[in-house]
């Protein structure tokens, strides 16, 4: 298994579900509407809303765009989102911009058109809209609605990363591991994953334990790899899961333990890693029908704390 990005979807959800970040003044009058949507109570908050982006209120207009975006509040309906946003994108909101980059990236209430997407996301990322950064950035490095391009989509991410956007870390990590549009680095590739993987992102722990694990640019530390995948896999990361399989099957970074590897490639089959399955049938010829029965019953308990109670 390699080193792996984060797609332009896993943005998608974070820059349709920004709350705040848009920086537009708020028109006198619509200070309760604006304070209720901040604090996240959308019940009734449609009508007073509405009157409020009617009167020109650029950040209502953005507001409301998320109402129908994700459904809150209202019934959900991009057709109405993609009106609000493309109200406040017109006018220089750089999040309506960016989430109506997003909607016609995915073809949401307007026709698919990843060219029209980058051009909004672009207008957004100059402002210095991070989801939209981070989202550009993936489009050069897929050549989708624009020319491919890593050296133009490594300044997108960076331009993100640097505003501490995790997953544009972990891809500008991934460029630096491949030297692609950068000159090869380990240890910068090293260092931005890290940034990422301490915020939380499952693909830059995952990554950081691939890089532990094979020793490329840093020592080799499996004591470090089974940590960083413990916590992806403890997110659900398939690949992580089976990493940790592999490690207690060999005891590298742990004692060798084959109803670990077994319970590990299990949760791994189950959560979507296609190698999983032959691994963990390989190890049940290690162990009798009693650890087996062990091992299953564990990767039940574990499965069922949502991977959070899964050590022996």
């Amino acid at each position: 298994m390699t080193q792996r990005h984060v797609a332009v979807t896993a943005a998608i959800v974070a820059a349709t579900g920004c709350l705040l970040g848009s920086g537009q003044a708020r028109a006198d009058g619509c200070d309760d509407a604006m304070r209720a949507f901040q604090q996240k109570q959308f019940q009734g908050l449609a009508e007073p809303m509405t009157a409020c982006a009617q009167t020109g209120n650029v950040l209502a207009e953005y507001y409301l765009g998320f109402m129908y975006d994700s459904g809150s509040g209202v019934a959900r309906d991009y057709k109405a989102a993609a009106r609000w946003y493309e109200k406040a994108a017109e006018r220089g909101d750089a999040g309506a911009q960016s989430n109506l980059g997003t909607l016609y990236l995915l073809g949401n209430g307007v026709p698919r058109n990843s060219k029209t997407a980058a051009v909004w996301y672009e207008k957004a990322a100059e402002q210095g809209n991070a989801n939209a950064q981070y989202n550009l950035g993936v489009l050069y490095a897929r050549g989708d609605g624009v020319f491919w391009n890593y050296r133009t989509a490594a300044h997108w991410y960076e331009m993100a990363a640097e505003q501490g956007y995790a997953p544009a870390q972990n891809n500008l990590g991934l460029l630096y591991f491949n030297g692609q549009g950068v000159a090869q680095d380990f240890r910068t590739a090293k260092d931005w994953y890290q940034k990422a993987a301490e915020q939380g992102n499952a693909d830059a722990q995952y990554n950081l334990g691939v890089m532990y694990t094979k020793g490329r640019g840093i020592p080799q530390d499996y004591n470090a790899a089974v940590s960083w995948f413990e916590k992806a896999a403890e997110q659900g990361d398939a690949d992580a899961q089976y990493y940790l399989g592999r490690m207690y099957a060999k005891g590298q970074g742990v004692l060798q333990d084959y109803v670990m590897a077994h319970m590990w490639f299990n949760i791994s089959a189950s959560t979507g890693n296609s190698q999983a399955a032959v691994q963990r049938d390989v190890v049940a010829r290690m162990l009798t029908p009693a650890r087996i029965a062990e091992a299953q019953e564990r990767a039940r308990k574990c499965a069922d704390s949502g991977f959070k109670n899964c050590n022996p």
